[in-house]
């Protein structure tokens, strides 16, 4: 009943006039007594002023008693009841005991509440002359102020609902026109649609999200087309091997390879499925890689050690390609908290992208550096390296593979994107620039372990 955006804002609207006219009420009821209890002593003063003067002589003689009768009948008709003092006896029992003292002592009674003959009355003495004459002005304290308060209250209470019911949809049309138009853009994008583009009008949060908006077709315009070009690329580094396998096993099925060539065919065959395996387990280790599930082993590592190690495991590759590579590593072990599979396994992608593009006779150099509070592993080249435009793509998955294909031999794409994820998710920091042999310097920095 409540889930639309104008029927909670009729609702909220209502509830902020109820609100408001609530505070109003209490904050105006005392008030209104204070102001009608004032504005009823001060007339009780005014009249006592003015029977000072029309009973002044009435009471220093005692002639004429008939005129203040007639003069309390007429206060009488107002509820107004005098009380009169000669020589500091009331004419009638009835007052405070106080009361006639001060007047009968020369002062004057200002207004107050006391009671009279049993009731609460409002009392205001007036002192004439000093022989104890005077008299006293008694008047009930106003009454039905809270009556006429909250009977005018309900006009203004009806007044605030109604203006809520009014106000509140046209400001949830107001509000959410705009939200609508968002949800109707949000809709199109989860339909494929990349060409929505929203007007950044309407107040600041509305504005804001409509850039957001934009910017995230923007983003997945982007996403996709980079997403389109990586699958064009994957596919056709799949096809390349699978072609030459094909064709052999035709061969092989027709007989046209006959038994001396049968075992250079298998080598081929066999080659060939092993490119496709990499490519393959690359692929589903970078899948995983995004889907923050790839299982991680922590443990303290010689980083010295481990690259002896993979220098040892690659001398014998690197040597029958033609290539020379040469260790710098520091003559004491370098302790680091990482996962030494998968630091091996960014080695090893690392040295067969070299391995790819670096001509025979070029160096390659696998080295080791130590600046507390870093260590900082390099692996370098004498190929033909990057230019400034293609460091800044170097990790993206299949950028440099694109750039070159047809102008240099080129991979997948795929080694760069799955060092640079796999050193993220270690920690590491891994940065592509130029390297003193000529060629590419890749550099995986790595914090070292504190020694407690």
């Amino acid at each position: 009943m409540l889930r639309s955006l104008a029927a909670r804002t009729a609702l909220v609207t209502c509830v902020v006039a109820v609100v408001a006219v609530v505070v109003t009420a209490a904050v105006g009821a005392p008030l209104t007594l204070t102001r009608d209890n004032d504005a009823a002593q001060q007339r009780l003063e005014d009249d006592a002023t003015l029977l000072t003067e029309l009973l002044r002589p009435k009471l220093s003689t005692t002639r004429n008693p008939g005129d203040e009768e007639v003069v309390a009948k007429r206060l009488a008709a107002r509820n107004i009841d005098v009380y009169l003092i000669r020589a500091g006896q009331p004419d009638r029992p009835g007052l405070p005991p106080p009361v006639v003292r001060t007047i009968a002592g020369g002062q004057n009674v200002k207004a107050s509440r006391r009671t009279v003959a049993g009731a609460l009355r409002m009392v205001v003495g007036r002192a004439i002359g000093k022989d104890g004459n005077g008299f006293v002005v008694t008047e009930p304290p106003p009454s039905g102020t809270f009556a006429r308060f909250f009977g005018q209250l309900w006009v203004a209470l009806l007044a605030g609902l109604a203006a809520g019911l009014i106000a509140g949809p046209l400001l949830a049309r107001r509000i959410s026109r705009p939200i609508r138009g968002v949800a109707a853009a949000a809709k199109r994008l989860g339909a494929g649609d990349r060409s929505v583009t929203l007007s950044p009008d309407g107040p600041a949060e509305v504005a804001e999200l409509a850039h957001a908006v934009n910017g995230l077709t923007a983003a997945l315009a982007t996403s996709e087309g980079r997403e389109r070009e990586f699958l064009l690329s994957v596919s056709h580094e799949l096809r390349t091997p699978l072609t030459t396998i094909r064709g052999y096993a035709e061969a092989l099925a027709d007989g046209v390879v006959g038994a001396e060539g049968a075992q250079r065919a298998g080598r081929t065959v066999l080659d060939e499925a092993e490119r496709l395996d990499r490519l393959i387990a690359d692929l589903l280790v970078l899948a995983r890689l995004e889907a923050a599930d790839l299982p991680i082993e922590m443990l303290d590592v010689d980083l010295t050690q481990l690259l002896a190690k993979a220098a040892e495991a690659w001398g014998g590759r690197v040597a029958a390609a033609g290539l020379v590579l040469r260790t710098e590593l520091p003559p004491f072990a370098v302790p680091v908290v990482t996962d030494p599979g998968r630091i091996r396994q960014i080695i090893d992608g690392l040295l067969e992208n070299a391995l790819r593009v670096v001509p025979s006779g070029a160096p390659l150099v696998l080295a080791l550096y130590v600046n507390v509070p870093e260590a900082r592993l390099e692996v370098r080249d004498g190929g033909p390296g990057f230019t400034d435009e293609d460091l800044a793509v170097a990790f993206e998955r299949g950028a440099l593979s694109r750039r070159y294909q047809g102008v240099r031999k080129v991979g997948s794409g795929l080694g760069l994107a799955l060092a640079a994820r796999l050193a993220r998710r270690l920690g590491a920091r891994i940065e592509a620039g130029h390297a003193p042999e000529g060629g590419a310097r890749f550099t995986v920095t790595f914090p070292l372990r504190t020694v407690s």
